[in-house]
C-alpha cells in the first residue's frame, strides 16, 4: 500500500511492506518506507526506513532514520540515525557531523563532512 495521510496542513507518506518502488521519487513531507524503493529519492523532510525497508538509492534529504537495509549514497542537511537494526552501506555527506549510530545498528562506508554552503538548499 502506498499512501499519503493528511494531518492538517501536512502530509505524510508510507510505502508499506509488499510494495515496490522502482523509479526516482520526491517526498515533500515526511515518509516511511516499509517495503523497497529502487532509485533516487529526494526529501524535503524525515525519511524512514522501517525495519522491513530495503532502498537501492542515492538520497538527499534534511533527516534520516535508518532501521532497515539501505544501500547508495545519502546527502543529509541534518541528523542521520542508525538504529539497532540498520544497516547503511555507502557514503554519508553532510554539511555537519550529525550521524549516530545506536548499538548494533551498521556503517559501512564514508562519512564526509562538507562545508559546502549550497548543501542544504539541495536537501530544503
Amino acid at each position: 500500500m502506498f499512501s499519503v495521510k493528511s494531518n492538517g496542513n501536512n502530509s505524510s507518506s508510507i510505502i508499506s511492506e509488499g510494495v515496490k518502488i522502482e523509479g526516482n521519487v520526491h517526498f515533500p513531507y515526511p515518509v516511511e518506507i516499509d517495503g523497497i524503493v529502487i532509485g533516487d529519492i529526494i526529501s524535503d523532510d524525515i525519511l524512514i526506513i522501517g525495519k522491513e525497508g530495503k532502498v537501492e538509492s542515492n538520497i538527499k534529504a534534511n533527516n534520516a532514520v535508518i532501521s532497515g537495509n539501505f544501500t547508495g549514497d545519502m546527502v543529509a542537511s541534518g541528523m542521520v540515525t542508525i538504529t539497532p537494526t540498520g544497516k547503511f552501506i555507502g557514503n554519508l555527506i553532510q554539511k555537519g557531523a550529525m550521524l549516530s549510530i545506536e548499538k548494533g545498528g551498521l556503517f559501512k562506508g564514508k562519512s564526509i563532512v562538507s562545508n559546502n554552503k549550497s548543501l542544504a538548499k539541495k536537501t530544503a
